[in-house]
């Protein structure tokens, strides 16, 4: 009786064991905002591309060729995505000089006074997989104003250069809270610019 008593104690010792075992729940982590990555943008691989009403006819477009900046990012997290992008105004390219040589003048972006446009982003929110709210602010023409946009994630990627992230946004701009109001009370070119911005970037 000893014995029978001994061996049931000790096969129920080992069951609640083994419960205790299978029960037991391991927490994945989150990805940590600590282990996010820095991305070189790929100037080659990047741009902007604007679009504007032209004499309330015709939509033109135009793009900036030299795109560079830094990106902060830790895939598939809450909050693991920074920007710091630059847009040299010297880079724009309608494939027309004389229209080219315009824009950069006083009437447009004055090049020569204020060379590049900027956005350097304050908070980044995942509204769903792959598509980022970010707020910051936009710098061009002397002036800073906030932007808030929404950026997808266009993939991640690994091969000879190493591991890349692409990202891309659209939004539109007002040329008069920059101060850029040629044509806007004449009609001949609308105030709504309409940007769209595609980036690639390389890890460090």
């Amino acid at each position: 009786m000893l014995k029978r008593t001994l061996i049931l104690a000790t096969l129920l010792t080992l069951g609640l064991g083994s419960m205790g075992a299978f029960s037991t729940v391991q927490d994945v982590p989150a990805p940590s905002e600590s282990s996010a990555k820095s991305f070189k943008v790929d100037t080659v691989h990047s741009t902007a591309i604007f679009r504007v009403h032209h004499r309330g006819a015709g939509r033109f477009y135009g793009r900036f060729n030299d795109v560079t900046g830094l990106i902060e990012y830790t895939p598939g997290s809450e909050h693991g995505l920074s920007l710091d992008i630059s847009i040299d105004i010297n880079s724009v390219d309608t494939g027309n000089e004389q229209l080219d040589n315009h824009l950069k003048s006083m009437d447009f972006f004055n090049a020569v006074e204020f060379p590049a446009m900027t956005f350097k982003s304050d908070e980044a929110t995942l509204i769903k997989p792959r598509f980022y709210r970010v707020k910051g602010i936009i710098s061009m023409h002397g002036i800073s104003q906030p932007l808030t946009i929404e950026l997808e994630e266009t993939g991640l990627a690994s091969g000879r250069r190493g591991e890349l992230v692409g990202f891309e946004t659209t939004f539109t701009l007002k040329r008069s809270l920059f101060d850029m109001n040629y044509g806007v009370e004449q009609g001949a070119l609308g105030d709504d610019v309409r940007v769209i911005v595609s980036l690639e970037a390389i890890a460090q």
